[in-house]
């Protein structure tokens, strides 16, 4: 092989990873729709202890107590990102003041595949009946727990 032939060769193998290297990343997600099982989604409900305003998703954390009086605090992942929320009228101030720790809601959440007391947020509603920084996340109507 002369050596015009191997720096060729050589240029298009680089050439190729580097755009592989390129847009690889640009499909890469984190997978907030396949982490989460719908199909046994439930709504029940909780009082906040805190609410983060962040990318990628925000995250809103609340305790739920069970019919023996058991607390659990639960980790709730918003599907839309603080982008989608400022876009439907949620700003950071907003949603702070109406997710404010002790507030009490109504939850509907998707539980995390992997187990634990994680989820994603499908729908969280005030004692007033309003539905706070849309969870967007749809799905089967969710039992209770």
């Amino acid at each position: 092989m002369t050596i015009a032939v191997r720096n060729r060769t050589l240029a298009v193998i680089v050439a190729t990873v580097g755009i592989f290297a390129l847009v690889v990343p640009l499909f890469a997600h984190h997978g907030t729709n396949i982490s989460y099982d719908r199909s046994k989604a439930w709504t029940s409900k909780a009082v906040v202890t805190e609410f983060r305003y962040v990318n990628p998703h925000p995250q809103l954390f609340f305790d739920v107590t069970d019919e023996k009086g058991t607390v659990t605090n639960w980790g709730a992942e918003l599907l839309p990102n603080p982008a989608q929320l400022i876009k439907n009228g949620w700003s950071k101030k907003r949603s702070m003041e109406a997710l404010m720790p002790g507030t009490v809601i109504t939850v509907s959440i998707a539980p995390s595949k992997a187990g634990g007391v994680v989820g994603l947020l499908l729908k969280a509603v005030n004692d007033k009946g309003e539905e706070l920084v849309p969870g967007g996340g749809g799905g089967p109507a969710p039992t209770t727990p």
